[in-house]
């Protein structure tokens, strides 16, 4: 009967001991990725409660076809796996505007579109203040005739400084 009462008593003052991970009050810096359209975000994370934050993402992107430009919002839940590392997923959306003029041959369009946004992803927390991130974000576009298929899932590797 003491080995089950130390034992409980152990348990709860393990419970009232532990630690949830810490989220950064402030992150910023680069999300580069592909979808065949976006490669480049700057990104920026502020901290909403211990255990969620929002995202803000400005992207560019220029090739053969069409110059765009993008800006997401994101909702993000946030938990420890151990150590370091992070799980999240999150919600959002966002606006855009693209131009296709690239030479001959090609009509010139000019344009806006929405975004609906999911997000996945796993980081790590360095014990200096470096986030490094891997995430798919399923993107849905609405609008004017931005991409043939209105789906882009955008993987993407994501570097920031926290303060």
């Amino acid at each position: 009967m003491k080995k089950l009462f130390l034992f409980a008593i152990m348990l709860i003052v393990m419970a009232f001991s532990a630690q949830a991970q810490d989220i950064s009050k402030n992150a910023i810096g680069l999300r580069l990725g592909s979808n065949d359209g976006f490669g480049t975000e700057i990104s920026y994370q502020r901290k909403l409660s211990s255990e969620n934050r929002l995202e803000l993402d400005l992207g560019w992107r220029t090739n053969d076809n069409y110059d765009a430009y993008k800006l997401i919002g994101l909702y993000q839940w946030v938990w420890n796996i151990e150590g370091g590392f992070n799980w999240y997923a999150g919600v959002g959306g966002g606006i855009g505007s693209y131009e296709t003029d690239k030479g001959p041959g090609f009509d010139s369009k000019n344009g806006t579109f929405l975004v609906a946004a999911g997000d996945i992803g796993i980081e790590y927390n360095f014990d200096f203040p470096l986030l490094i991130s891997l995430d798919l974000r399923p993107e849905l576009y609405f609008g004017d005739e931005f991409r043939d298929d209105n789906f882009g899932p955008d993987i993407a590797l994501g570097l920031r400084y926290q303060f």
